[in-house]
């Protein structure tokens, strides 16, 4: 009897209650799958043997309770997010947020055959009100997840001015961005799809070649690596494999945060590489004005001295293993890693412009969702890439989950074959203490999950080829 009443409904109620469902699904499938890793994290009280001799009892009980809190704050957020976008969606929150952005630009004289302006409009307040809703659940995480567990370095006041900030840079790209892709939408005739793709291949380009120039220092700071053996040691690896290495910088992590990493960027025979301070021992302020790792405040602290203090003093890795870290980044870049996720990140934004020039006259889709009498572009894109493509963005999800697991294994094998293969071991073990990453994982959890393959795993590979 349900499902032929269910069978009844218009097309458009189907695709409405569809999306809730699977909503649901794939809310419950990830609250099943963090279960079953809290579960891991409750039971595994002592390291296990074959961790013995890579990790202490006190290390171990520190990143237990770390990712125990993280999972369930995520169980409360994850819930909480949910919620919210089932009820946006069944109180019509997206039609009225149009009709409010409507008004707004009204004021400004332009009337709804300004659709673009209204677009944008409706984009910022709902930016807005994301960054507002967003906000208490950030500052609980920062302030207090990561300041009890010691990873964070930020006053109230530091974050909430760099959180306005990002508010507004993401504004000055978002909107501009926005409006032209529109109008190219608008005016594209019958293969906008391909000029739509076009676009947003030259933005996303453009923007990874001037973020960490441009926008990165906007939020961090970054100098140059100073002339010395760890400087020269980064060259003479880069030249050895060919790599286009122009500049080596440091960028200012610890402001923030003591977690650690490295990357680099640059297209062609500009490539720089960047080093978080966190990452070197020393380099790493947290190693200089820290206290000693378990030891009590001196007598002369005041007790808010003692409480700014880092908990952990020996951070980051010597510069043999900042050079396996480096080594197996740059495997990255010589195995065409890098290349080939650009291409892979290409394809699917063809197919999926494509799919929306086919579905985006379909009323059906508009009206499900609440506008009966008008068909707006942006509302298209949100429905139909957020909504409609919510299965295959899923599975897509997963499998490049999986291909970067085996990447990381191809680049650990790349820094062994220059023979930095006991560097990259030790290093492994040092930024997974650093960071509180806990080493036991539930399977399931682990595959959907993790697109670095967990720790054991990665030094199984590395010692048992050693041997070889």
């Amino acid at each position: 009897m349900l499902m032929e009443s269910i069978l009844d409904l218009p097309i458009e109620n189907k695709i409405f209650y569809a999306v809730l469902v699977f909503s649901w699904t794939v809310y419950l499938w990830e609250a099943y799958l963090a279960y079953r890793q809290r579960r891991i994290y409750r039971s595994t009280m002592h390291v296990p043997q074959e961790l013995g001799k890579i990790m202490d009892t006190d290390t171990f009980e520190k990143s237990r309770l770390y990712q125990l809190d993280k999972s369930n704050f995520s169980f409360w957020s994850g819930l909480y997010s949910e919620t919210e976008g089932t009820l946006i969606l069944l109180l019509g929150g997206i039609p009225f947020l149009w009709k409010v952005a409507g008004t707004v630009t009204a004021r400004f004289g332009l009337g709804p055959d300004y659709e673009i302006f209204q677009s944008l409009s409706f984009l910022m307040l709902a930016t807005l009100f994301s960054a507002f809703t967003g906000l208490p659940w950030s500052i609980y995480n920062t302030f207090v997840i990561e300041e009890k567990h010691g990873f964070n370095q930020q006053t109230l006041g530091f974050f909430l001015k760099d959180a306005g900030k990002k508010f507004i840079v993401t504004q000055c790209i978002l909107l501009p961005v926005t409006s032209l892709l529109l109008y190219i939408i608008k005016i594209g005739g019958d293969f906008f799809f391909i000029y739509a793709w076009l676009f947003t291949l030259g933005v996303s380009l453009v923007l990874v070649t001037i973020y960490a120039d441009y926008i990165a220092p906007l939020f961090d700071k970054f100098t140059p690596l100073p002339e010395g053996e760890l400087k020269e040691e980064i060259e003479s690896m880069s030249k050895s494999i060919n790599f286009p290495l122009t500049k080596v910088y440091v960028v200012e992590g610890s402001k923030r945060s003591s977690h650690s990493n490295a990357y680099f960027y640059g297209f062609f025979k500009n490539k720089r590489i960047v080093l978080f301070d966190t990452l070197m021992e020393d380099y790493s302020p947290l190693n200089k004005d820290g206290e000693p790792e378990n030891g009590p405040a001196e007598e002369t602290d005041t007790p808010t001295e003692a409480k700014a203090k880092p908990k952990n003093k020996k951070q980051g890795c010597n510069n043999p293993e900042v050079l396996a870290v480096l080594g197996h980044e740059l495997g990255h870049w010589k195995l065409g890693h890098t290349v080939k996720n650009i291409v892979i990140s290409q394809m699917n934004s063809f197919l999926c412009f494509f799919l929306f020039a086919v579905l985006i006259g379909r009323k059906e889709l508009f009206i499900a969702f609440g506008f009966y009498d008008s068909q707006p572009t942006l509302i298209g894109l949100m429905i139909i890439f957020q909504f409609i493509f919510s299965p295959y963005n899923e599975v897509l999800s997963f499998c490049l989950t999986v291909l970067s697991r085996r990447f990381e294994f191809q680049a650990d094998a790349f820094a062994r074959g220059m023979g930095r293969a006991s560097e990259l071991y030790s290093a492994l073990i040092k930024l997974n203490k650093d960071n509180l990453g806990f080493p036991v994982a539930d399977w399931l959890f682990s595959m959907w999950h993790y697109s670095h393959p967990p720790l054991l795993e990665r030094l199984r590979a590395l010692g048992g080829t050693k041997q070889d």
